[in-house]
C-alpha cells in the first residue's frame, strides 16, 4: 500500500507544469495491482481535460484512441510498498519520492503528456506487476499499431530494445511420514534436489552476459508433515528468465528432464524479446536524445515487461522508454529527478512529432490508387 501524499505536496513549487503535476499526483494515490481504478481516473480526467476521447475499458485499461502512427502505452498499477509522497531536493533538482515514481507511473506520466501534445495514441494498461492482464486483453482486442512506444525507466537518455522471457511453474512433492532419522529422502529433500539439478542444468557462466543466461530463482517454498499427518508435503513456486537465444517451451523442456520424482504445474509464459536498433523508430529516439545534448544508450534488461506481450502478437517497430533509474524499481528509496522527467517528455514529443511528420509526407507523396 502506498502511502498518500499531503495536500501540501501537490502544492510544492516544483510541481510549476502540468506533467510535474499530473505525475506527482499518480504517485501520491495507491493504485497496487488490481487496485488501479482511482489511479485511472485521475489518467481519464486529465485526457478529458484536453478534450481526448478517454474511458476505461472491461478489464480496467485507460483507452484514449487518436492517431496510430504510435500507441505510447505504459501501466497504471505498482507493486507494494509504503513510501511517503514528498518533493526532496537532489543533486540535480527537486526529487518526487514515492512508490511508482519510476517503475512506472513516471514514464506514464510522460507518455500521457506527450499523447495530449502530439495526439498520439495512448493506453495506460493495468496488471503488469502481476500478470500483464491488461497487456494480454489490449492485442486481443485491436490491431497492431504503426509502431509502440511502451513506458518503463530507462533513464530519459537510454532506449530500452530486449527483455528476457518467462516461465513459471508450481513444484509439488509428497512422501510418506516417517521418523526423521531414516535414510530415505522425504518430499522436501525431494524438491530441494530437482531444484539443484535445474540450477545446475543453467549453471551460470561468468563470462556470459546475465541477459544471455537461464537464470533460476525460487519465490515461495513450504513444506511438513500433512494436516493428516501421513504424509509429507512440498510445494515450490520458482521462475526461470529466458534470454533470446532459447524459447519457453525449450527451457522447460529441460526443467522437466530433470523430475525424478514430483511433478511440475506449468502456469504461465512469456516468450523474450530483441528487436532491432536499426528501425526509424529507435533511430528517432536517438537523434532526439541527441538534440538534447545526450548520449544515447541501448539497454537490455533481464528482467520481463508488457513490450514482451506486445512483440509476440504485433509486428511493428517498438522500444520500451521512460524517465527513471531502473536500479530503483520497487526499491525502498524509489525516487526521481524531476529535470529528468521533463526531458523524457521533450524527447517523446519529438519522436512523436516527426514520426506524424513522416506519416504526412508519405501520404502526401504516394500516387492516387
Amino acid at each position: 500500500m502506498a502511502v498518500e501524499a499531503d495536500a501540501s505536496v501537490l502544492e510544492h513549487p516544483a510541481l510549476d507544469t502540468e506533467g510535474r503535476r499530473l505525475v506527482a499526483e499518480l504517485v501520491s494515490i495507491p493504485s497496487v495491482s488490481e487496485e488501479e481504478r482511482e489511479a485511472a481516473e485521475a489518467l481519464v480526467a486529465f485526457f478529458e481535460h484536453h478534450d481526448r476521447e478517454v474511458w476505461i475499458d472491461e478489464i480496467g485499461n485507460v483507452r484514449a484512441p487518436a492517431d496510430d502512427t504510435v500507441l505510447l502505452t505504459s501501466h497504471i498499477d505498482t507493486v507494494p510498498g509504503e513510501i511517503p509522497v514528498e518533493i526532496a531536493e537532489g543533486d540535480e533538482g527537486p526529487e518526487l519520492w514515492g512508490r511508482g515514481s519510476v517503475d512506472a507511473t513516471g514514464p506514464l506520466a510522460a507518455l500521457a503528456v506527450a499523447a495530449v501534445e502530439t495526439g498520439a495514441s495512448f493506453v495506460g494498461v493495468v496488471g503488469e506487476e502481476s500478470d500483464s492482464r491488461g497487456a494480454w486483453y489490449l492485442v486481443d482486442d485491436r490491431e497492431a499499431p504503426k509502431a509502440v512506444i511502451n513506458g518503463e525507466p530507462s533513464g530519459w537518455n537510454g532506449i530500452t530494445l530486449g527483455y528476457r522471457g518467462l516461465v513459471e511453474g508450481t513444484y509439488v512433492a509428497t512422501s510418506e511420514s516417517g521418523h526423521s532419522s531414516r535414510p530415505d529422502s522425504n518430499a522436501i529433500q525431494d524438491a530441494m534436489s530437482w531444484w539443484n539439478r535445474v540450477e545446475s542444468v543453467f549453471d551460470p557462466d561468468e563470462w556470459v552476459p546475465v541477459f544471455e543466461q537461464v537464470t533460476t530463482k525460487p519465490i515461495d517454498l513450504e513444506g511438513g508433515i500433512s494436516v493428516d499427518g501421513l504424509s509429507m508435503e512440498a510445494t515450490m513456486e520458482f521462475q526461470l528468465r529466458v534470454p533470446p537465444e532459447r524459447t519457453p517451451d525449450e527451457v522447460r523442456v529441460l526443467a522437466d528432464a530433470e523430475l525424478k520424482t514430483g511433478t511440475v504445474n506449468w502456469s504461465g509464459a512469456i516468450p523474450p524479446v530483441m528487436t532491432s536498433p536499426r528501425t526509424e523508430l529507435a533511430r528517432l529516439f536517438r537523434v532526439a536524445i541527441r538534440s538534447l545534448d545526450g548520449d544515447p544508450r541501448l539497454l537490455r534488461k533481464t528482467g520481463t515487461s508488457d513490450m514482451n506481450v506486445y512483440a509476440e502478437h504485433w509486428s511493428c517497430p517498438m522500444v520500451t522508454y521512460g524517465p527513471g533509474d531502473s536500479e530503483l524499481d520497487h526499491a525502498p528509496n524509489e525516487h526521481l529527478c524531476l529535470a529528468e522527467f521533463d526531458r523524457s517528455v521533450d524527447v517523446l514529443v519529438e519522436v512523436c512529432e516527426k514520426l506524424g511528420a513522416e506519416r504526412e509526407t508519405v501520404e502526401t507523396t504516394e500516387p492516387p490508387q
